[in-house]
């Protein structure tokens, strides 16, 4: 079992910055994947950012260049630059376990950011 809580969510204005962090139950290199994502009203929940066990990373076209995704031993984090009203939403941490009997994914409860001037 792992579970995820998410916090750093809020209001901020166009072209400003926010730092999600997504605290971890046990050690955050134990895990094989984890992730964020993000869902709003009307819209599928999407893939914004990913980092494997092994530090590689991967992000959605729409954030490249501002989103930073990052880790420590007890944490993930989301560094976001440059945010534009289309990044509100709720961001979720993601994290997938894999040991030999098989994966299981778990999800925090999520966080809002919301972007307005």
């Amino acid at each position: 079992q792992v579970q995820l809580v998410e916090s750093g969510g809020g209001l901020v204005q166009p072209g400003g910055s926010l730092r999600l962090s997504c605290a971890a139950s046990r050690s955050i290199f134990s895990l094989d994947a984890m992730g964020w994502y993000r869902g709003a009203p009307g819209k599928q929940r999407e893939l914004v950012a990913a980092l494997t066990g092994a530090g590689t990373t991967h992000y959605a076209d729409s954030v490249k260049g501002r989103f930073t995704i990052s880790r420590d031993n007890t944490k993930m984090y989301l560094q976001m630059n440059s945010l534009n009203p289309e990044d509100t939403a709720v961001y979720y941490c993601y994290a997938r376990d894999c040991p030999p009997y098989g994966c299981t994914d778990y999800w925090g409860q999520g966080t809002q950011v919301t972007v307005s001037s």
